[in-house]
């Protein structure tokens, strides 16, 4: 299973980032320090992240023709991203959103121009060659595909030995009540901390410990709090948690969550515990919380032993 690659579904955007020394005023004229552009969306960064880590990865996602999706598709290439999966529509436009980033602290400010980009569907998911894949992630968006994607998986591991079916996961981020159904799915369920607190919890240990009983049977729940660092529940009940890795400045939180989410996915893959990867998955998205942008993540020195 090593050469086989980890498949990221979900959103990729094109994201135009200025960096601020002080968040604006309304109504304000300001310069800002840096500006850039940069291919993002979830399940486009955390591929981001597994291509720096090293890990073969694929994406799948809706682009349509133009500039922006031109940048895209090199900046997945320049990274050895597969891109083959790529569902080019016919109608809407890439989506974009405009960052920005107070160097002061760290914040991210995101209006995300979300157009009307179709989705990829279960349809365009029937032409994924599923033996290339060892895991596949879904960013939760079009949940009653999603489900029947995932249910062709389902279907496609019972026809294989244990060691080579496909691990899935998925990531329940926005406060939508279609993505709820995603719980009862996956081998890991990722869940934000805006859904934990809407659904009336206050840590990441009372929004696994409350959220468990959706997800199915033998599957590990895991929720990220900021700071707070990170907490999974798993089969066997125990609560396991890894502090957050803050670093000595904090320089660029965009993008953090999908850092941690593609760096518990790596370790989970490369067979290391639930303990192992919540805390290697704090410490890669601390690192990442220092830098701008990722590419600092490919560096040794900043990223350390990956396992």
């Amino acid at each position: 299973m090593e050469d086989k690659k980890i498949l990221c579904i979900g959103l990729v955007c094109l994201d135009i980032i200025s960096v601020v020394d002080k968040y604006p005023e309304e109504d304000s004229d300001t310069r800002c320090i840096s500006q850039r552009w940069q291919r993002g969306g979830n399940a486009s960064n955390s591929c981001t992240v597994l291509a720096l880590l090293g890990a073969p990865c694929a994406f799948m996602g809706s682009l349509a023709p133009g500039h922006m999706a031109d940048f895209i598709r090199s900046d997945f290439q320049k990274r050895g991203i597969d891109t083959r999966s790529i569902s080019w529509q016919s109608r809407g436009d890439t989506p974009c959103a405009c960052c920005l980033v107070n160097i002061s602290n760290g914040s991210r400010t995101v209006t995300l121009y979300d157009t009307n980009l179709p989705d990829v569907t279960a349809d365009d998911f029937e032409r994924v060659d599923l033996t290339q894949y060892k895991w596949i992630h879904w960013e939760g968006r079009n949940a009653e595909d999603q489900v029947k994607m995932i249910r062709r998986v389902e279907e496609h591991n019972k026809t294989r030995d244990p060691m080579q079916r496909i691990s899935m996961s998925v990531e329940i981020e926005k406060q939508r009540e279609e993505l709820y159904q995603l719980f009862s799915y996956g081998d890991l369920v990722f869940v934000s901390k805006d859904v934990a607190q809407h659904f009336g919890f206050q840590s990441a240990t009372e929004a696994v410990t409350g959220l468990y009983p959706r997800v199915r049977t033998g599957a590990f729940l895991v929720c990220a709090w900021a700071e707070k660092g990170a907490v999974a529940l798993g089969p066997d009940g125990v609560v396991v948690h890894s502090p957050s890795f803050p670093p000595e400045t904090i320089v660029d939180t965009l993008g953090a969550g999908d850092t941690f989410n593609a760096s518990v996915i790596y370790s989970l893959s490369r067979g290391q515990s639930i303990q192992e990867a919540l805390t290697f998955g704090c410490r890669v998205a601390g690192r990442k919380c220092g830098i701008q942008g990722y590419d600092g993540l490919a560096h040794s020195s900043i990223l350390g032993p990956t396992i």
